[in-house]
């Protein structure tokens, strides 16, 4: 066998058969790797708080006093998630509940002033998070992926 042989069937075996599937390739697997890398640099900066409870914490922080539902709609959870969250906060005195003036049935959600201040402290860690998170990339890979993961969502 002559070295252009050998050559063509190194560049053979490295191409993929398309019937083959490889879970270390495909993009879910990928993503919750990625995925669990970042909540575990997360636990490690804010133990005391899951993502969720941060995210409507920093959420409520930017727009002030919202429904429960629309809550969830701005941070992408469901109304059964974003109900329990909600209770985890207020237990712990971060939110509280009133009833809306108009329609009785919807719960609005607000900051308390223990929540408020607790956000406000955890901001600039949550960017240190974020960092970490990225660190692996360059700025401008970082950039891109973001922008190409915001995409996906």
């Amino acid at each position: 066998m002559s070295a252009e042989d050998v050559k063509l069937k190194l560049v053979e075996a490295e191409e993929p058969d398309e019937n083959d599937y490889r879970l270390q390739e495909q993009v879910g697997f990928i993503l919750r790797k990625a995925h669990q890398r970042h909540v575990s640099i997360f636990a490690a900066h804010i133990a005391d708080l899951t993502p969720p409870q941060f995210a409507a914490l920093a959420k409520l922080h930017d727009v002030g006093e919202t429904s429960q539902n629309q809550l969830g709609s701005l941070i992408a959870m469901d109304a059964a998630t974003v109900k329990g969250v909600i209770d985890r906060l207020k237990a712990r005195g971060l939110v509280e509940l009133s009833k809306h003036e108009v329609d009785k049935r919807r719960l609005l959600v607000n900051l308390t002033a223990e929540g408020r201040n607790a956000v406000e402290r955890l901001i600039p860690i949550a960017r240190e998070i974020t960092e970490e998170t990225l660190a692996p990339l360059s700025a401008k890979e970082a950039a891109i992926f973001m922008r190409l993961l915001a995409k996906l969502a």
